[in-house]
């Protein structure tokens, strides 16, 4: 834990301890989780243009990558099997180098302005090229892979979370509380660029290259 003070916290250890804590699942969320892809599960994936797909590496090192394109993008093969595209990035690839040593995924689908989301838990393959590719086709250009996930649970949470933070509330929206990404960058990371070099790769030229 570092240089974390922690003497005074009280730790929970066990899983008796935390469902005492937390409570009994409720019954309407103990059942609501399905195998397969239901129509309303596919109606979900259809309208939404951003997922965050969990991986871990083969000792447990995380990584939560998100994923973004067309509504539609992560793709149902059958009942229970989805894909979902790789466009162009930084080439860093962390949870793909995950899933070559740990195939367990976990995804979480958003649709804006809905509250709820839908979560998919499975078992993912790297794909460099298949038939389906040409079903993802964005603005001429095929994807670089797809991960194609197995799916082992599927269901939709609830909106509990977006409703605390008030996530689509645009009168809680404050972009200026932080600082540019340019600046961002250039305070956290060892690079030659000025600011105002960031500020122009980061601008419209960057909105260019998404493809």
């Amino acid at each position: 834990m570092g240089t974390i003070e922690s003497r005074e916290w009280v730790e929970v250890t066990d899983a008796a301890k935390l469902r005492e804590l937390v409570g009994e699942v409720k019954p309407r969320a103990a059942t609501k989780e399905r195998a397969k892809l239901h129509p309303r599960d596919r109606q979900w994936l259809a309208a939404s243009p951003y997922c965050v797909i969990a991986t871990a590496d083969a000792e447990g090192n995380c990584d939560a990558s998100p994923k973004g394109d067309p509504p539609g993008f992560v793709r149902p093969l059958d009942d229970s099997t989805i894909a979902i595209p790789e466009r162009k990035g930084n080439h860093r690839v962390d949870g793909y180098h995950n899933v070559l040593s740990n195939p367990h995924v976990g995804l979480l689908s958003i649709v804006p302005d809905r509250r709820e989301t839908l979560r998919i838990n499975g078992r993912a393959r790297i794909v460099s090229e298949a038939p389906f590719f040409d079903d993802m086709v964005v603005k001429g250009h095929r994807p670089v892979l797809a991960l194609v996930v197995e799916i082992d649970t599927i269901f939709f949470h609830c909106g509990k979370a977006s409703m605390r933070s008030g996530l689509w509330k645009p009168e809680t929206w404050d972009p200026e509380a932080l600082p540019s990404h340019a600046c961002m960058v250039k305070d956290t990371q060892a690079v030659a660029e000025t600011i105002d070099q960031l500020t122009e790769y980061y601008g419209a030229q960057y909105e260019r290259q998404l493809y």
